[in-house]
C-alpha cells in the first residue's frame, strides 16, 4: 500500500528497506508517520519473503523525534507517544533490524536507532539526546539501552549535557558497529543484510532473540537461558539438515 510519511522497499534478496520520509521535518516522528510505521512493520513481520529489516531516513536527518508541534494535539497525551511508540512498533519485526543512520539522530530519533540491532553510521551522522535541553525523559528504553551499550558514564555525558557526538566518536563509544562514507551507506547496509540472510531463518530469529533475552540477565541467567533455548531448538533440526548446510558451507570456502 501507498504510504504517505514512509518508503518501504522490498528486495528480491529477502530484506526490506523502510525509509523514513518526512525530509522537509527533518524526519520527525508525527503521529500520522508512527500509525504508518506500525501499519508497516506489521506487514513486512507477515510477509515470509523479508527476513531483515533496513531502516534509514531520507535527507540529511535519519530523525529529529517526536514532532513536538503536536505536543498538545487534541486527545492526546506528550503527543500520542504512548499510543505509538515507535520502539514498540520496530521491536515486533522479529528478524534483524540495521539502522542506516543517514544523518542526526536526536532523541526520540536516537531512541529508535538504538532499538536496532545493529548500526552502521555515514561519516555525516550525528547523535544526541536532547531530552533535558526541553525538560523532558526518555519513555522508549532509550536510556536503558543507552547504559548497556555504551556504560553508565558515557550515558550521562551524552545524556545530561545534550551534546551532538559525531560519527566516528559514535564509533569510538561502540554506540554503531561501523561508519562508512555517505555514498557507501546503503550499500553496506544492504551487504549485511545479505550476509544475515545467508543463514538459516529460523536460527536468525532464534538467535536474535537468544541474544536480547541474556541482554538483560546475569550470566548465570544467561547460561541458563542459553541451555533451554539449545535444547528447544537444536533437537527440532534433522541430521539431514545439518548434512546439507555442513556441505554448502564446505564449497563456499
Amino acid at each position: 500500500m501507498p504510504w504517505e510519511t514512509l518508503l518501504v522497499e522490498r528486495h528480491p534478496d529477502g530484506f526490506a528497506t523502510v525509509v523514513l520520509n518526512r525530509p522537509q521535518t527533518l524526519n520527525t516522528l508525527s503521529i500520522a508517520l508512527r500509525r504508518e510505521f506500525e501499519g508497516a512493520i506489521a506487514e513486512l513481520e507477515a510477509d515470509p519473503d523479508v527476513r531483515v529489516l533496513i531502516l534509514t531516513g531520507n535527507g540529511r536527518a535519519f530523525s529529529a523525534g517526536l514532532d513536538l508541534d503536536e505536543w498538545a494535539a487534541p486527545g492526546v497525551v506528550a503527543a500520542a507517544a504512548y499510543e505509538h511508540d515507535m520502539v514498540a512498533s520496530l521491536l515486533r519485526f522479529t528478524g534483524p533490524v540495521i539502522g542506516a543512520i543517514n544523518g542526526v539522530a536526536i532523541t526520540g530519533g536516537l531512541e529508535t536507532a538504538l532499538a536496532c540491532d545493529m548500526l552502521i553510521a555515514s561519516s555525516e551522522a550525528r547523535f544526541a539526546d536532547t531530552h533535558v535541553k526541553v525538560g523532558l525523559l526518555p519513555g522508549w528504553g532509550g536510556s536503558a539501552r543507552m547504559v548497556r551499550l555504551i556504560g553508565l558514564q558515557r550515558a550521562k555525558e551524552l545524556a545530561l549535557t545534550g551534546r551532538f557526538v559525531g560519527a566516528d566518536e559514535a564509533l569510538a563509544w561502540g554506540l554503531v558497529n561501523r561508519v562508512v562514507s555517505p555514498e557507501r551507506l546503503r550499500v553496506e547496509a544492504e551487504a549485511i543484510a545479505r550476509e544475515m540472510l545467508a543463514g538459516v531463518p529460523e536460527g536468525l530469529v532464534a538467535y536474535k532473540r537468544l541474544l536480547d533475552q541474556e541482554a538483560g540477565a546475569t550470566f548465570e541467567e544467561s547460561l541458563r537461558i542459553e541451555r533451554a533455548a539449545s535444547l528447544e531448538r537444536n533437537v527440532t533440526v534433522p541430521q539431514g539438515d545439518i548434512d546439507t548446510r555442513l556441505a554448502r558451507l564446505r564449497r563456499q570456502r
